[in-house]
């Protein structure tokens, strides 16, 4: 089970776009040990390009067990961003679970 907070930096998120955050998120869920509770953090950020429209910075930090997984995204809306993050964390998460499979295994040995 996943837990989702979204965080937005210097201006109000609407509901909407917190669901469709929570709905891109939650399908990583299947990447995870069932047994596993995963904490995903969203910060929602603007960045004044100096023109009428600002562009979306999306971060998203997982935690994981034994660490982080971190991507950051610009785009010109936040759906965009998002969508562009949750494929990048999903290629992240399935190289993490390689990773974490394939490490040689400590037998322990009795005197």
């Amino acid at each position: 089970m996943m837990k989702v907070r979204v965080q937005s930096i210097h201006f109000r998120v609407d509901a909407k776009l917190v669901e469709f955050i929570e709905k891109k998120l939650t399908r990583l869920d299947r990447y995870f040990d069932k047994n596993r509770e995963v904490e995903a953090e969203v910060f929602l950020k603007l960045q004044d390009s100096g023109g009428p429209v600002h562009e979306k910075i999306i971060e998203v930090k997982l935690l994981l067990p034994g660490g982080w997984l971190i991507d950051k995204k610009t785009g010109r809306s936040f759906e965009s961003a998002i969508t562009a993050s949750a494929d990048t964390l999903k290629r992240q998460l399935i190289r993490h679970k390689e990773r974490i499979t394939t490490l040689p295994q400590v037998k322990s040995t009795r005197l």
